[in-house]
């Protein structure tokens, strides 16, 4: 948001810096893609975060606070068979006896899926820091015979959305995340209200519309121009 006008005499020095400043950062942006080219962006990158993930060794999901994962494991392999090590930036997560593999180049969608006896699930860094004391890992059996490990990290921040496990695999596109509202219900009042920001500003951001911020500049340009009436808005510009 941004307006371009003469100074009044009465009219305070720093909000009529504050305003030019918000002109000059609003005209540096490129013009904003139309509803239908957004449509055609979100559909492909859609598409191709879906294959990305597709190709990892484990499945995972996540909620504002925490995050689970979750790997196929032959089903003759015991927990003592395991190597899985948290730590407060780390995950480690394999099968003892096997070498190593540090980011391992993901395969493409067209090839067939990794095999179910994967050296190594996961190794890496974490994108953000968690609390490794509430942090766990259990193996259990599945119905097919299979066995399948699950590990729960608690995030030691409990308003950020993860992009991905650990830095080295791909990201998923964090704006596009719609929390259950059963799940709202369980946060406190304070962080509830965040995140219901986050939601509606993507949804702003996604229909072309201003966010929350940028509503409350569009208001207080407007107060603004009925405290000082004696401007000349006739050659007012907005972005």
């Amino acid at each position: 948001m941004s307006v371009t006008c003469n100074r009044g005499p009465d009219v305070d020095l720093e909000t009529f810096v504050s305003i030019k400043l918000q002109r000059h950062e609003m005209a540096d942006r490129p013009p904003s893609p139309t509803a239908e080219e957004r449509k055609e962006l979100d559909k492909a990158a859609k598409q191709k975060e879906q294959e990305e993930q597709a190709a990892l060794p484990y499945k995972w999901t996540q909620q504002i606070g925490d995050l689970d994962l979750t790997a196929p494991i032959p089903g003759n392999l015991k927990g003592k068979d395991l190597d899985v090590k948290i730590t407060k930036t780390t995950l480690k997560a394999g099968i003892k006896g096997q070498e190593p593999i540090i980011d391992v180049p993901l395969p493409s969608p067209s090839t067939h899926p990794p095999p179910l006896l994967t050296p190594l699930l996961s190794q890496g860094t974490l994108p953000h820091p968690i609390h490794p004391d509430e942090s766990t890992w259990t193996l259990e059996p599945l119905t097919s015979g299979g066995k399948e490990l699950n590990i729960h990290l608690d995030k030691a921040n409990k308003m950020e959305w993860w992009s991905h496990v650990v830095t080295s695999a791909p990201k998923i596109d964090t704006a596009k995340i719609t929390p259950e509202n059963s799940k709202l219900s369980d946060l406190d009042g304070e962080t509830r209200g965040m995140v219901e920001k986050m939601m509606y500003d993507q949804r702003q951001k996604e229909a072309g519309r201003p966010s929350s911020d940028e509503e409350k500049k569009l208001e207080m340009l407007r107060k603004f121009k009925e405290q000082h009436p004696e401007m000349d808005f006739s050659g007012a510009t907005m972005g």
